[in-house]
Formats: structure tokens, C-alpha cells, sequence
């Protein structure tokens, strides 16, 4: 039997971690309406890892049809080819190559993958240990018309859309 210690933000730098989604979330808010308000939606299936040991250092992985706003006709369409795609992209993807460990503070480089294109991504990421797990939220901003996601009556739709993942990371041996 092992014993194991409550994990520093410095273990990140060891070993494999993964998103456990049943305590983690991936949203995103799109800003709509001249920018008096956002559009609000999550992605409801999704796995990620953390290993900077090697490449890719960050890996999330989402199922694009899984997308929620809590609004079926508009949920319909952001799933069609003026969006996503799913039908012929049904992942959206995120790999990081590196990631700059700064006590909690962590910036994350990669590439965004969504709609058949992609475009470099900056997040900035608190990592915090709560006993023998990491909790972390990411934040990013990323302008979804270079992604080809251009839709938008009557200019309503604004730039840049804000991404969030936030949750808990758990040894990926620790639990299945």
C-alpha cells in the first residue's frame, strides 16, 4: 500500500494528470447582442491530460456535437457548417507543446482545432493543489471568425469569444 502526499503546484512538473469531467466543465461565451450580453454554452462530453514531460504537454479533446446553450434551434446551428461542422469535424481540439510553470500562475501555448482550421491559443491557468488533486481554470480568448465561424444577422455576433476550463485534475493512475 502507498501512501501519497497532498500534491505542490510543482508535482505538475511530474507524472500524468487528467480532467476528471465529472467535477470539470469546458464553457464558452460568445459576446452577442452589440455586446450587451453573451451567449453562454458548454461542451457536455470532453477529455483532457496534463504531462509536461513531453508533447503535447496539454491535450483537451472535446466532442463538438455535445455543445449545449440550453437552446435547441440555436444549438442546431452552431452545430451546422456555418460553425462547427460536426459532420465532417466532430472534434474541437486543443495541444500545447509547453507550458510555463509559475507557482500557481501558469500560461499555456497551443493550437485551438475546430471546424476543419486552427489558431494559436494563450491561456492563463491558476493551478491550485487541493489534497492529492489540482484544480485549474483556464481562460483564454480566441476571435472564432478565424476559425470560419463568420455568422452573424445583422452583426450581432462579436469577437472575441471567451473559452474556460475549469475543474479538477487527478493522477491519470489514481482512478479510471
Amino acid at each position: 500500500m502507498s501512501t501519497r502526499t497532498a500534491p505542490t503546484v510543482n508535482d505538475v512538473a511530474t507524472g500524468t494528470w487528467r480532467l476528471d469531467p465529472s467535477r470539470s466543465s469546458v464553457e464558452f461565451h460568445v459576446p452577442n447582442f452589440y455586446g450587451l450580453m453573451d451567449v453562454k454554452g458548454r461542451f457536455e462530453r470532453y477529455h483532457g491530460t496534463l504531462d509536461v514531460s513531453g508533447p503535447p504537454a496539454v491535450a483537451l479533446i472535446v466532442e463538438a456535437d455535445s455543445l449545449d446553450t440550453r437552446n435547441t434551434r440555436r444549438d442546431k446551428h452552431l452545430r451546422s457548417e456555418d460553425f462547427f461542422d460536426v459532420a465532417n469535424h466532430p472534434w474541437v481540439r486543443f495541444e500545447a507543446e509547453a507550458v510555463e510553470l509559475d507557482g500557481e500562475t501558469t500560461k499555456v501555448r497551443g493550437s485551438l482545432y475546430a471546424a476543419g482550421t486552427y489558431v494559436p491559443v494563450e491561456a492563463d491557468v491558476t493551478v491550485t493543489a487541493v489534497g492529492d488533486e489540482l484544480e485549474i481554470e483556464a481562460v483564454a480568448l480566441v476571435d472564432q471568425r478565424k476559425l470560419g465561424m463568420t455568422f452573424s444577422p445583422l452583426g450581432t455576433v462579436r469577437a472575441p469569444s471567451k473559452l474556460i476550463v475549469g475543474g479538477r485534475l487527478v493522477r491519470a493512475d489514481a482512478a479510471g
